[in-house]
């Protein structure tokens, strides 16, 4: 059990501390029935979070955190698609390979840091990709990746004829879209 629920004082408990643990709880019960009282449990401490915008427990990846993060991608993608110094930044990074590796290692750090370290939210990885891999880490990405692609492709601001060049000015654009993704996933709370 966690600190807050054994030593006596519950003044700072919260539904966080909850769901750590049921979460504990449920790695010790064997049985069937047992697994399912312990999931409708954390699943109705789930809905007491529900109260307000922060700090509610938030738990897999469904189609509304995906329209969530799409709607902070365009937010975000917007000044950059009319920026003439995303073009420039873009075309540096191409001939800069160690640059535009550190741009790509930087935005999936800044997403991760925002869903999962910043603390925002209490935001839980659920039934991750392959084992290891958060479903709202990668719906984020490909979601802000995608839109940004589309958008810069589809206003004319990239040229596919130079598709490393094109790459280069998406990755550029891509950091702050995805940033705008991963807080338009989180902030509404779902």
């Amino acid at each position: 059990m966690s600190d807050a629920a054994t030593d006596g004082d519950d003044d700072g408990a919260d539904v966080s501390d909850l769901m750590d643990d049921l979460e504990e709880l449920e790695a010790h019960v064997e049985s069937e029935a047992g697994r399912e009282a312990v999931a409708e449990a954390m699943a109705t401490a789930s809905e007491l979070g529900h109260r307000g915008t922060f700090g509610r427990v938030i738990r897999g990846f469904d189609r509304t955190d995906a329209a969530e993060a799409a709607l902070g991608s365009v937010l975000f993608a917007m000044p950059m698609v009319v920026e003439g110094g995303t073009r420039d930044v873009g075309v540096y990074i191409a001939s800069h390979v160690g640059g535009l590796a550190g741009t790509l290692a930087a935005t999936v750090a800044m997403v991760y840091g925002i869903l999962y370290v910043a603390d925002i939210q209490d935001v839980r990885v659920k039934d991750p990709i392959l084992g290891f891999l958060p479903r709202r880490l990668a719906g984020v990405v490909t979601i802000s990746l995608g839109i940004t692609a589309l958008i810069f492709t589809g206003w004319g601001q990239v040229d596919w004829g130079d598709p490393w060049v094109a790459a280069c000015v998406i990755a550029v654009a891509w950091a702050p879209t995805a940033i705008g993704a991963a807080l338009g996933d989180i902030l509404p709370g779902s």
